[in-house]
């Protein structure tokens, strides 16, 4: 509601100032939402090649048979949907319960080297993910010999430097105070864990596992590398097959995708409260 504040000037120049920004919020949100809304009015066209379709803003008729398509196309449709249900769920579950952990440790315990090690952690952050491919794909495949796996899937992300930064800044500021009275009472520091930091963090825990389910159901690449049968395949992957030498089947494809998207969308409006509170924490003071 910032947009709308009274301007010290005339009211045209009110009015004016907040109709530009209105439009310029209502480009961007447009530019957003259309590739969803294209991807969502695609995915109701005939499953025909890409070649053969008609592609409209608003199609003429709308079709379920892209959908049984997609289902029907291969047997391992319904094990793709697991196998992206397992991997992003688990890493969602390890990143919240590891990555929390650790921002305890880094923000409320002393412990000797405490320092150096967040520093560390947080050069780690800034090397670009691309460069850990090569080495990391050399670990997983020829060292540990766990390719085509639910750990290979797994082991790279089971705890993330941004989850434990975020986790850490969190923690940080809830006051030392309420952990002093917990040792009085007798509580160890897994008691004052689970009973005191955890429910204090439920809005970074929401963020935490909203963008860690999210980053993990839409990942392509190290799947895709990791992967060599159809049978362990997520959906993500699994999409790649609608693409031929030739041609592509693209309303099945975005069907698929549609698909793909709906655990996502449930997961963000259902912890949406939470979500919005935790990226607003630390933006007011006082």
């Amino acid at each position: 509601m910032s947009l709308y504040n009274p301007h010290a000037g005339r009211p045209q120049i009110r009015i004016a100032r907040n109709t530009v920004l209105m439009i310029i919020l209502l480009a961007f949100a447009l530019a957003t939402l259309f590739p969803i809304y294209y991807m969502i009015i695609s995915s109701f066209g005939e499953p025909v090649e890409a070649g053969a379709m008609d592609y409209k803003l608003v199609p003429s008729s709308f079709s379920l048979e892209s959908y049984k398509f997609f289902f029907e196309f291969s047997e391992y449709t319904y094990r793709w949907l697991l196998n992206s249900l397992i991997v992003a769920t688990t890493v969602m579950v390890t990143n919240v319960l590891f990555a929390s952990m650790a921002g305890y440790a880094f923000s409320k315990i002393q412990f000797k080297g405490r320092a150096a090690i967040f520093s560390l952690l947080l050069i780690a952050m800034m090397i670009p993910y691309q460069v850990t491919q090569v080495p990391l794909y050399i670990l997983i495949v020829n060292i540990f010999e766990i390719q085509n796996t639910y750990t290979a899937l797994i082991l790279p992300g089971l705890v993330t430097v941004y989850n434990i930064f975020l986790a850490k800044q969190f923690m940080g500021s809830i006051p030392n105070e309420i952990l002093e009275c917990a040792k009085i009472e007798g509580c160890n520091q897994f008691q004052i864990y689970f009973r005191i930091i955890l429910p204090l963090s439920k809005t970074v825990l929401a963020v935490m596992a909203i963008l860690t389910f999210m980053d993990n159901w839409n990942t392509f690449f190290w799947p895709f590398l990791v992967t060599n049968s159809m049978d362990m395949q997520t959906i993500q992957v699994g999409l790649k097959n609608f693409r031929f030498a030739n041609t592509t089947y693209f309303a099945p494809m975005m069907a698929g995708a549609t698909i793909s998207a709906l655990p996502m969308f449930i997961l963000f409006f259902s912890l949406q409260k939470y979500f919005l509170e935790g990226v607003t924490v630390g933006a007011v003071k006082g």
